[in-house]
This record gives structure tokens, sequence and C-alpha cells, in this order.
């Protein structure tokens, strides 16, 4: 799915999460469909929960190639709003410190830029592993704390933030984690780092989007999937942490 028409005014940017449509959000909005991309190729045939869904987006992208795809949120306006938007795939409100389903309803569990805002990460990852099958796939992404913020946590939506090896062991009680990665640019955005003589997203957080000159408003104009990659070395670099884990 390559193509995703432009947000209804409805849903606005609060900072708390990215949205579609929106030129000054391109370049995240990407970053977030990469993700979204790559996890829809492991979860193909399966029936997936995306936990913290937001507007809809990833899980109609996950809905692609699983079999059947449950989207939750605890904002009910964002919930209508995605109901309307992406009819093939259900969506329903809830909470995900108390998943309000059964144990082993589902094959795999998608949660991207989630795990950061809510008070318990640990208690998340073990509702998680409760409403999982056993072997049942986690898929999750989180901003890679010493890159995003080595001095301390700064986006005020974020309750807490993770190193890799710290979000390893969030995890490991539950899950064997199979894979620990992360999200880089790729040689084009690299380019443009070289050039500007700083990180990309430093350069977009450093004056309010309405400021930026032309130059990067065009470069964040054309930033596509593409320009991006998951992989496993050198994690400790990466701009979002990646893991794949299975249940146990």
């Amino acid at each position: 799915m390559d193509e995703i028409a432009p947000t209804p005014t409805e849903l606005i940017i609060t900072g708390e999460r990215t949205l579609p449509g929106i030129p000054e959000e391109n370049y995240w909005f990407q970053r977030h469909v990469v993700a979204y991309r790559f996890a829809a190729e492991r979860v193909a045939g399966m029936n997936v929960l995306d936990a913290g869904c937001g507007e809809g987006y990833g899980a109609s992208i996950l809905a692609g190639r699983a079999s059947k795809v449950l989207g939750i949120d605890l904002d009910r306006d964002v919930i209508d709003h995605a109901s309307e938007r992406y009819p093939n795939v259900r969506f329903e409100a809830g909470d995900l410190s108390t998943l309000a389903f059964p144990e082993g309803s589902f094959d795999a569990i998608v949660s991207f830029q989630v795990i950061e805002h809510l008070q318990s990460p640990r208690g998340f990852a073990t509702e998680c592993a409760r409403v999982l099958r056993p072997g049942g796939l986690l898929v999750l992404s989180t901003p890679n704390r010493l890159t995003f913020s080595p001095e301390g946590v700064r986006n005020p939506f974020h309750t807490v933030e993770f190193a890799p090896e710290e979000l390893r062991g969030v995890l490991e009680d539950r899950f064997d984690v199979q894979m620990l990665g992360g999200t880089f640019h790729k040689w084009r955005l690299s380019l443009v780092e070289g050039l500007v003589r700083n990180r990309l997203p430093e350069r977009l957080i450093s004056q309010p989007a309405p400021e930026w000159p032309a130059w990067l408003r065009k470069v964040v104009a054309v930033v596509k999937p593409r320009d991006f990659r998951i992989r496993s070395k050198h994690v400790e670099r990466s701009l979002d942490l990646v893991a794949i884990a299975r249940r146990r």
C-alpha cells in the first residue's frame, strides 16, 4: 500500500502521534511506514493486534498481508476516524495496560512508537505475552534513547525511553528476543546530513516547521520509505529500535 489519502481535518498534529498527508510530518510518517512494511512481511497470514494503532494507516498496511487485523487505541475519536477511513481493518477503543482479550487471542502483536508512552512498559509486555498464543510474535519499535535524547527524555508525551539493552531487558522475562535491530537512513538522507553537518531529526526540530528554509521543506517533501532501512548491526546508532520477539 503505497498511496494514502490526505488526513481528514478532524485529526490534528498534537506531537503525540504522526499523521499521513501533512507535508511537515512526511519525514516522521515515512519512517513509521517502513517499520509497518517490515512488520507486514513477518505477520503474513496471521491474526494480528495493532496495539496503539493511532490514526490507523499502519493497521491498514498490516492488513495487506495479515489474515485479520484489529487496531486498538485509547482515544475514541481516533478510533472513530480510523474505522471510517480504513474499512479493511476492525478498530476498537482499548487500554493497553489491561488488554480486554482472552489468553492466546492473537498470532502476532505489532506495537510501534507506543511503549515509550506507557506508565508500565513491563506490564504491557506481560499483557502482550498473555494475549499471544504460545510461540506468537511481538514486533515492537520505539525511539532509541541513545540518539533521540541522550541527555534525558525531552518529548513531553514520553514517560520512558530505551537504549537497546534496556528494551531487551523489558522483553526477556516473557519473550525470546530473536532480533534487536534499528532503523537507519540510507544514502540519500545520510548525504543531506553530511551537507548540513547535523543529524536530520535534530535539524527538523531545531526550529518550528513554519520557519523551515525552502531547501529543508523540499528535502522533507520527497522522503520515501526507501530512504530508510532496518538492520541489526550497530543498533546503538539507530534512529528507532526494532525488536522481534517470540512468546515462550
